[in-house]
């Protein structure tokens, strides 16, 4: 999951057991699929790949599954499908800011879909640019605390090119550049220290608390986004307390 901050790490969890893992399934094999295309089967020489490979191996694609996504990318079992990675920009509930990573072999169906998404759950569209400039790209690696403490991180993280540790509750985000994403997974597996996902995604420069009425707006649009089969990544700057999470629990 993406998003990166308190709700975003509540539906990472859920969705480690969501009855949806198929279309989870499908998404990550997607993307070593467009990753081996674009660099070649081997790991070694294709960070796109080893990244891609890492994260479906994490959420427990099988092994046959991911090495015939490697070969259908790579052209090795005939033609590879053409895949686009296309960027929508948006606007949610109390004017959150959500970016949409589509992969896709129709533009024009992932455009209709990603529209019709957005507009039927109280979000708008932006042009190219409207808020693409509030998000960075980075390296995100995100770990339960298990009794961990920031400094035991750091110690870990900080000499492999970790920027920032945040506390997220119940559990810790890494941030870093993202060519370094390999080197701070090489470090953690060197200190014992497991963790439970690393991605290359956008990190918001700020965040909007939302009270409860426009995170249950924000949640229903997030998920008739997350429906569509062309949506990869969703990211935004909207966060969620404690207490507005808890709120929502109750739902």
């Amino acid at each position: 999951m993406s998003g990166h901050s308190k709700w975003a790490t509540t539906k990472h969890k859920k969705a480690i057991i969501d009855s949806r893992r198929a279309k989870s399934f499908a998404k990550l094999i997607k993307n070593i699929e467009v990753a081996a295309r674009g660099g070649g089967p081997d790991l070694a020489g294709n960070p796109a790949l080893e990244l891609a490979v890492s994260k479906a191996k994490k959420t427990s694609v099988p092994a046959d599954n991911i090495d015939r996504a490697i070969k259908r990318g790579a052209g090795l079992l005939g033609d590879a499908v053409d895949y686009q990675t296309i960027m929508y920009e948006g606007y949610g509930p109390q004017g959150t800011a959500i970016l949409i990573e589509c992969l896709t072999d129709n533009k024009n169906r992932a455009a209709s879909e990603v529209r019709l998404a957005v507009g039927r759950n109280g979000g708008n569209m932006g042009d190219p640019g409207s808020v693409a400039y509030m998000f960075t790209r980075k390296g995100i690696v995100g770990l339960p605390k298990n009794g961990l403490t920031e400094d035991d991180l750091l110690m870990a993280v900080l000499d492999a090119g970790a920027e920032e540790v945040k506390d997220e509750g119940e559990s810790f985000e890494i941030i870093s550049d993202t060519a370094d994403l390999p080197a701070i997974r090489a470090a953690l597996t060197e200190a014992g220290i497991e963790y439970e996902s690393d991605e290359a995604g956008f990190v918001p420069s700020m965040q909007v608390e939302l009270d409860v009425a426009n995170a249950r707006k924000f949640m229903k649009l997030y998920d008739a986004l997350e429906d569509l089969d062309d949506v990869q990544n969703i990211y935004s700057n909207a966060d969620m307390s404690e207490e507005v999470l808890a709120a929502l629990g109750e739902d």
